[in-house]
């Protein structure tokens, strides 16, 4: 091929561009939706203890009482500490991101985060506290069988 012709080229199709901005909208929401996911765990968390309670409550009468052994200790333990990670994944961190580049240096030379980065970084550390606190949760319902 000579090197004078130029390339032939043709605009971006409508849906392409639709499709373009749905990607980029959706890679962009990802920490919105970690959030959401953070705030539906923590309803669950809260109700969790409460429903535990008034289960042994009515199903042991005025007499209900828990023997303090190991196992009650790492089921609270467990929940407590879910209930501390999912807090902290909806407390607002700050990130410094240079909204002028788009993506940082992939060989991790550079301090400077890029927006894509920013992104990514955000939703990845939100979604590791989630299922951190998500995979604590539920050992502590597994040892709440053993009280």
């Amino acid at each position: 091929m000579n090197d004078d012709q130029p390339i032939p080229t043709r605009p971006v199709s409508d849906s392409t561009r639709v499709l373009r901005q749905k990607f980029y909208e959706q890679f962009a929401a990802q920490s919105d939706q970690m959030d959401k996911l953070a705030g539906q765990l923590l309803t669950v968390q809260l109700a969790i203890p409460g429903l535990y309670a008034a289960v042994l409550k009515l199903t042991q009468g005025p007499n209900a009482t828990i023997t303090t052994n190991g196992w009650f200790y790492l089921t609270f333990g467990c929940w407590l500490i879910a209930l501390l990670l999912t807090m902290i994944c909806l407390i607002p961190r700050s990130w410094s991101a240079d909204p002028t580049v788009i993506e940082g240096d992939p060989a991790g030379r550079s301090q400077t985060m890029g927006v894509v980065d920013f992104f990514r970084q955000t939703a990845q550390y939100k979604r590791r506290l989630i299922i951190a606190a998500a995979s604590l949760f539920w050992a502590g319902i597994f040892c709440s069988f053993f009280i």
